[in-house]
């Protein structure tokens, strides 16, 4: 069941209503209800990973609360890690390796075939499983305590608006909002239907569009040399914002009509300055959960010092598993490896960086410094998703070297200029990157809300049939994050 079909947009207000209707201590069973049946419309089997990802931490939580100490508690803690990442190992990452083990043998004349494990790929399953891990953590670490009602621990594990694409929630955030009772707020209902039109907005009218011209060039890599490859991989950049950040949107207004908030998974990342900037602004809660989880764990000591090549080092590993993270294919590899070692050079050479803007004169103008900055960083990102989007190496660097062909430029961009629906593509991008930068400063919900009643009521229908009007409705495309 997809965010942009008329399937959700009468599921999601039959279980609000039901929701509200309920006496509170009966909605956690009419959420689970609803979020596993959002969830088995896709593949009703697959539930049962999510069950058993649940019930193994529900009892490894409840067994870490009464170890006590640390060391008591760090066998529950291998055996939820064990089997959460065996689970997604198997379905994820097994062929894969199979395959590239297979691809080796054939090198060295061995002949032997590992099998290869025919399953379609359960959506969602890198979300729940890491976010069922932090909690796991998180009890071990003695930073939250165990959730004794097993319903509720597994409503937090699969609750639907958040369950295929995140934000990956941790415990402490969601879980005491599971327990609290929610009466009906009409300005709930209000800033979440907002939150969840701006979502729709993002994605069919932005994002569907975009992709329908990005999949023509990237479908035919061997086809399209210069501009149209160029301008195909920056769209592509842009889309992967609009999609994804439109999934948390929609996502985040779901929850809050029923009073429970999400976090924030994005922060305005097209305006990032440098690298570690747009990793602050950028799918926040998988950052976040890398930083906390990984990054934070691995040794930085060599004998009884800090190395500062040691945290770098940890950085690359960091970006490399969050590459890996995203799909079981070498471009994920090399994107995630593309970012964490552009972080150590941004990271290395950031005072000399600041000695040379200060030399040029471009400390005295920000805005120029800040441009450029913005310009280089959303360049570097462009750059890796040459990799995200492509469907293997070989089909990367193909894209890569044709994007410097330019045997047709002047006939390309009049192609380019003359199609009307990537002209109002790039038209619609500039009014999001406004309204972003005008609410970063104004708050527009505030603007828009102090406004007369009929002025304010004509904007939200006004915009309403705008995004029905000029959306991709007729052609529902799946979110990318939820191959991941």
């Amino acid at each position: 069941m997809l965010f942009n079909s008329l399937e959700y947009l009468i599921f999601f207000p039959i279980v609000v209503a039901l929701y509200y209707a309920l006496n509170h201590k009966w909605r956690w069973l009419l959420l689970l209800a609803a979020s596993y049946f959002f969830y088995m419309s896709w593949k009703a089997e697959y539930v049962i990973l999510i069950m058993v990802s649940t019930l193994v931490d529900y009892w490894a939580g409840l067994q870490m609360g009464k170890a006590g100490s640390r060391k008591k508690k760090k066998p529950y803690l291998v055996f939820s890690i064990i089997v959460n990442l065996g689970i997604l190992a198997g379905f994820k990452y097994l062929n894969f390796f199979s395959d590239n083990v297979n691809v080796l043998l054939g090198d060295l004349n061995i002949f032997y075939r590992i099998p290869e494990l025919k399953v379609l790929l359960p959506v969602g399953i890198s979300f729940y499983t890491f976010q069922t891990l932090s909690y796991s953590i998180d009890i071990y670490r003695g930073i939250t305590r165990p959730e004794k009602h097993l319903g509720r621990f597994a409503l937090y594990v699969s609750y639907f608006p958040q369950l295929v694409a995140g934000p990956i929630e941790r415990s402490t955030n969601l879980l005491p909002q599971l327990h609290e009772n929610k009466p009906f707020n009409p300005q709930n209902l209000i800033s979440g239907s907002k939150l969840m039109l701006w979502g729709f907005f993002k994605k069919i009218v932005i994002a569907d569009r975009i992709g329908i011209y990005v999949t023509s060039i990237y479908a035919n890599p061997g086809e399209h040399t210069g501009l149209p490859v160029i301008l195909a991989t920056v769209l592509f950049a842009i889309q992967l914002y609009c999609d994804f950040s439109a999934y948390t949107d929609i996502a985040r207004g779901t929850a809050r009509l029923m009073g429970i908030e999400l976090m924030k998974n994005f922060n305005r990342p097209l305006i990032a300055k440098s690298l570690t900037d747009f990793w602050n602004r950028w799918h926040i809660s998988l950052t976040t959960w890398f930083r906390d989880y990984l990054y934070f764990s691995l040794p930085d000591k060599v004998g009884n010092k800090v190395r500062v090549w040691r945290l770098q080092l940890n950085i690359i590993i960091t970006f490399l598993l969050m590459g890996l993270w995203h799909g079981a294919n070498w471009t994920f590899i090399v994107f995630g490896l593309i970012h964490g070692v552009l972080l150590v050079a941004d990271d290395l050479t950031k005072e000399p960086r600041k000695v040379f803007f200060h030399r040029m004169g471009l400390t005295k103008a920000p805005f120029i410094l800040n441009s450029l900055s913005i310009l280089i960083t959303f360049s570097i990102l462009v750059f890796s998703v040459y990799f995200f989007r492509a469907s293997s190496l070989q089909e990367s660097f193909l894209m890569i070297k044709n994007s410097f062909i330019f045997d047709n430029f002047s006939r390309s961009l009049v192609d380019i200029l003359k199609d009307n629906e990537i002209m109002f593509a790039i038209l619609q991008i500039v009014l999001l990157l406004w309204a972003e930068w005008y609410h970063s400063r104004n708050n527009l919900v505030k603007v828009i809300a102090a406004k007369p009643i009929w002025l304010r009521w004509s904007i939200y229908i006004g915009f309403i049939f705008y995004v029905l009007i000029f959306g991709i409705i007729n052609q529902q495309q799946q979110f990318i994050y939820f191959q991941f």
